[in-house]
């Protein structure tokens, strides 16, 4: 269940908010009526984040999973550095 709450309501109910999120409840914090922010506890947080890798290395692992599905596609590094901007900023 998601529970919102202004900034200012999550600041003044700091504590009670944070056990909220403990127990399992997701709380989202707005800023004049639109979402900014997402509180969740640390085991859903650990849940959403585990296993991260980056792009290249999800996509080296579909190919071997798939081996058939694009033969001839190119690996990451030849068109990321083809497309990549070497400008600064």
């Amino acid at each position: 269940m998601v529970k919102r709450y202004s900034i200012a309501e999550a600041r003044d109910n700091f504590t009670s908010i944070v056990h909220e999120a403990e127990s399992g409840d997701t709380v989202e914090v707005t800023r004049r009526g639109k979402p900014v922010a997402v509180l969740v506890a640390r085991e859903e947080y650990e849940r959403l984040t585990q296993g991260r890798r980056g792009f290249r290395v999800a996509y080296r692992e579909f190919r071997e999973r798939h081996p058939n599905f694009a033969e001839d596609a190119m690996e990451p590094e030849e068109w990321l550095d083809r497309d990549r901007n070497p400008r600064p900023g």
